[in-house]
């Protein structure tokens, strides 16, 4: 064997194993993001949250990690700190924050320790995306969705930490978050080293902002982002107030039967985003974000008919509707960089990922009020569905452009 091939079989084994010890890390590290959305029916009791309140209690950490996102990419982080040591310090500093809802600062201190976890988990997720990235140019689609499949497994252990701790009450949860947290820091600084494909600086220049939205491709493939992202994070967020709403309906156990099956629903997304990097790369990224998106729009339309049963098929559909929700979203940002002029593809993502964030805000915010003025949770995911079906449209208009034969090695 030559040492070309020696060196191909030995990077081949090495991609594997560094994508499995960072997918770990970033389950253990995003643990923190929904940590306080797990217990919010106990915060609600405890700090006497109004509506508004909780809404504000979950978008603290899209707010904080919009902040810390176009940060990083103002002043350009990844390139100027190793990224083992940016992530891990970032997951320490999100399990301090974490921490900080130990000590009861009331209402106020809980949503800025929210905000400033979000903003430390912007020193997680995209530089993980980045940095899985440099050891993968085949592949590259499966690898992406790996990594935001850890992203979805970690955003739902908190709700698997409820159901077991359900005899307990809501700190040993946050606890186990920020304990996890750390050891995804301590993950990132040993195994986290960057791949023989390195990528050049992705510098974000405000003054480029306007060419991507000039850009046909690129902005349709934003439009299906935000499509996708108007749902995914809400549906996120609102799962397990309206799965205990369901369930009181059907006369079932509502404490810890809620958190166990919102774990499940968002934990089986794993499985739609290694089927959404699987297919994007062989039937192509608008194929395959287009249908995702008919899927969860679909979940979201149906779920309400069955909010009063029959119960296994209303966790069979919240169990298809994880897993088509996410299925999707690392292609996106797959899309954004084969699209973009390689001068501005680190402005181009940086629009995407801060828009796209910026807008699970107003989503997270109006569901619960939506909720509210039509008198109860059954129809409330209904708000929902034209994010989806704007999104695949969007798509589906982008496989028809020339310009979408640079996806996935022509494949669209």
């Amino acid at each position: 064997m030559t040492s070309g091939a020696q060196s191909e079989v030995t990077n081949t084994g090495n991609r594997w194993r560094v994508l499995t010890l960072l997918c770990l890390a970033v389950v253990l590290s995003l643990t923190t993001w929904f940590s306080a959305t797990a217990i919010l029916p106990e915060l609600r009791q405890e700090l006497a949250l109004s509506a508004g309140a909780e809404a504000w209690l979950t978008n603290g950490v899209q707010i904080g990690f919009v902040i810390g996102a176009l940060t990083a990419s103002l002043v350009n982080l990844p390139d100027l700190v190793r990224l083992n040591r940016l992530m891990a310090a970032a997951a320490a500093s999100a399990a301090a924050a974490n921490a900080m809802l130990l000590l009861d600062p009331g209402p106020t201190g809980v949503v800025i320790a929210r905000v400033v976890t979000g903003f430390a988990l912007a020193g997680v997720y995209p530089p993980a995306l980045k940095l899985v990235a440099t050891w993968f140019v085949r592949d590259r689609g499966l690898a992406l969705g790996a990594v935001i499949g850890a992203l979805t497994i970690g955003s739902a252990f908190p709700h698997l930490f409820r159901a077991v701790l359900t005899a307990l009450d809501w700190r040993p949860v946050v606890m186990m978050a920020s304990v996890t947290t750390a050891v995804g820091a301590l993950l990132f600084l040993l195994f986290a080293k960057e791949g023989p494909y390195p990528f050049g600086r992705a510098v974000f220049e405000p003054s480029r902002i306007g060419e991507v939205f000039r850009d046909r491709s690129l902005l349709l493939a934003n439009l299906g982002y935000l499509g996708h992202m108007w749902e995914l994070y809400a549906m996120w967020a609102w799962l397990l107030a309206y799965t205990r709403a369901a369930l009181d309906a059907q006369a079932a156990d509502v404490t810890t039967l809620a958190s166990l099956l919102t774990f499940i629903a968002i934990a089986c997304g794993i499985f739609g985003c290694l089927l959404g990097g699987y297919l994007s790369d062989r039937i192509g990224r608008t194929a395959t974000t287009a249908g995702m998106m008919v899927v969860s729009g679909g979940c979201a339309l149906l779920i309400g008919f069955l909010f009063a049963g029959p119960l296994w098929l209303f966790i069979l559909l919240a169990v298809v509707w994880g897993i088509s929700v996410i299925g999707d979203s690392a292609q996106f940002s797959a899309a954004v960089t084969e699209l973009s002029d390689s001068r501005f593809v680190g402005t181009a993502l940086s629009v995407q990922l801060g828009l796209g964030f910026a807008l699970t805000v107003v989503a997270i915010w109006i569901v619960p009020h939506f909720a509210e003025w039509i008198g109860g949770w059954r129809w409330a995911f209904l708000l929902l569905v034209p994010g989806p079906v704007l999104g695949a449209v969007a798509m589906l208009g982008l496989r028809k452009l020339p310009e979408s034969v640079k996806m996935a090695g022509g494949l669209r």
